[in-house]
């Protein structure tokens, strides 16, 4: 676990060729993916079975992490209100009977973003009414209303990622973990029916016991999909890999994540938060 040097387990080979019909639809309807503005190493797979996780609100982020990849701006510019329409037709073109959608961080609007995610979800009903929608949403300021919005969408799920642990919160400035965390219990007092998610990426210095910490504390706030996996990093730009964790204590975590009562958590070396997110509800 201590070693930086890229193991074997790791080595994985981009397939550009797989990826072009998903990448032309979405050149097409002019949609941006986290796929791409996040260089996710599993791009060419994801791509290659016709799946892709939306990003609206722009392509550029309010907010400063140092893991990141995805362009910063203080000023985006205004969201494309046509946008959660090209994304209902891409999610009808790709034929997807299950979505994720998340943004952007956009401090710098009123309501964070909320209304676009709602206004998306709407749209694809309208669209694929038996398609099961997937919010990943950003912490919206901790502003209540903003969620609320989110929420009387009735997406399937909401995810917001914790990222990493408490301690490490360094890394994303901008950013409050209790606000996170309690964002999630938040969600089931407002409508019990929606699923709650969340992701952590491992290898930015955290320490077992603060993981098993963290993964106490979102049992806590009833959460019920967890995602563990390993943070690459995606440019020299952002801060490098501290430690690869095994694939054997990925499983570890699995198992300890399991136990506490998660009702479905996927765990792995290349596992990500919008990664096979279908499985989660099919259980």
């Amino acid at each position: 676990m201590a070693s930086t040097r890229r193991p074997e387990w790791l080595k994985k080979k981009i397939d550009f060729d797989s990826r072009r019909t998903t990448d032309a639809l979405l050149s097409e309807l002019d949609l941006s993916t986290v796929c791409r503005e996040a260089k996710c190493p599993n791009t060419s797979e994801c791509f290659k079975d016709k799946h892709a996780t939306f990003l609206i609100l722009g392509k550029h982020c309010t907010r400063s992490c140092s893991f990141c990849h995805i362009d910063k701006s203080a000023a985006p510019g205004p969201p494309d209100p046509d946008e959660p329409r090209r994304v209902a037709l891409g999610v009808q073109r790709l034929q997807l009977r299950h979505v994720v959608v998340t943004s952007v961080t956009r401090d710098d609007l009123a309501d964070a973003g909320a209304a676009a995610f709602a206004q998306t979800t709407r749209d694809i009903r309208a669209l694929m009414p038996l398609t099961t929608i997937e919010l990943l949403i950003p912490d919206f300021g901790g502003a209540s209303t903003s969620l609320e919005i989110v929420t009387k969408s009735r997406p399937d799920v909401i995810g917001h990622n914790l990222e990493t642990v408490p301690r490490l919160y360094t890394l994303r400035p901008q950013a409050n973990y209790k606000v996170s965390l309690h964002l999630l219990g938040r969600v089931k007092k407002t409508d019990e029916g929606i699923k709650t998610k969340s992701s952590l990426m491992l290898g930015l210095g955290d320490r077992t016991e603060e993981v098993i910490q963290v993964l106490k504390d979102l049992r806590g706030e009833d959460c019920d999909f967890l995602t563990l996996g390993q943070y690459l990093q995606p440019s020299l730009e952002q801060i490098p890999v501290v430690a690869y964790i095994t694939p054997s204590q990925f499983e570890t975590y699995r198992s300890i994540a399991l136990a506490m009562g998660f009702k479905h958590v996927a765990s792995g070396p290349y596992v990500r938060s919008s990664w096979r997110a279908a499985e989660a509800l099919q259980i």
